[in-house]
Order: C-alpha cells, then sequence, then structure tokens
C-alpha cells in the first residue's frame, strides 16, 4: 500500500501509466464540473459542481504527491460512480430530457471519462 510522503511535493515515484491516465480522467472531469459551476452559480446545482470538481482535482493531486493512494482510490469509486448515477436520475428518470439523445458533448466526455475512471480506479485497488 502506498504511502504519503513526506514533504508534501510531487512524488512521481511508483507512477505507472494507469496512474497517469486515472489523473488525466479525473482532471478532466474536474474542469468541466468547474466550468458547469460557475455557470450555474448561485444556484445548489452550481455549487454541487464547484464541489465535486474540486474533489476531483484534488483527487489527482493526491495521486501524483503519493498522498494515500489506496484510499483515493477507494473513496474515488463511489464517489464516481454516484456522480454518473446522481448525473442520470436528474436529467433523464427525473428529467425533462431523453437517454441517450439528449446526453451533449459535453455530458458525454464527462461520463465517458468518469466511466474511464471508474475502470481505472477499480484496477488500481485490485493490484494493491
Amino acid at each position: 500500500m502506498s504511502t504519503a510522503t513526506e514533504s508534501g511535493s510531487m512524488n512521481l515515484e511508483g507512477l505507472e501509466p494507469l496512474h497517469y491516465l486515472g489523473i488525466v480522467l479525473a482532471a478532466l472531469s474536474g474542469v468541466i464540473h468547474l466550468w458547469l459551476g460557475i455557470s450555474f452559480v448561485p444556484s445548489p446545482l452550481g455549487f454541487s459542481f464547484l464541489f465535486a470538481g474540486v474533489v476531483f482535482l484534488l483527487a489527482s493531486v493526491g495521486v501524483a504527491t503519493n498522498y494515500r493512494r489506496g484510499l483515493l482510490y477507494r473513496l474515488g469509486i463511489p464517489f464516481t460512480a454516484g456522480q454518473i448515477v446522481i448525473w442520470y436520475v436528474l436529467n433523464f428518470a427525473a428529467g425533462p430530457k431523453s437517454f441517450p439523445a439528449d446526453v451533449g458533448a459535453l455530458g458525454a466526455v464527462d461520463k465517458l471519462a468518469q466511466v474511464g475512471l471508474l475502470v481505472v480506479l477499480v484496477l488500481l485497488l485490485m493490484r494493491e
């Protein structure tokens, strides 16, 4: 199991291509959520987007700095899966949109990134 770095600085030791893929996918979803959050503030939905964006970006930094990677994997799986479920319920199950016709480009990119991130997190967790 990975341990935290002493200095908290970037510690790329032990990062493999799978880690980098996860970092990129989480950062992509984080940036999309921040952009959406800024566009929806001051509504509660806007603040929830901002929160999710910050979490995705901080988790990316945490993995890159070797800060409790195993814990980040374990927390990232339900968090990311929850994002997908909440998105589907709010937009399609309880909302006015039709799936998959009304997904949109931004939604598709974000959800593909999140599904990919889920796969990466499960694989990383299995290797621990």
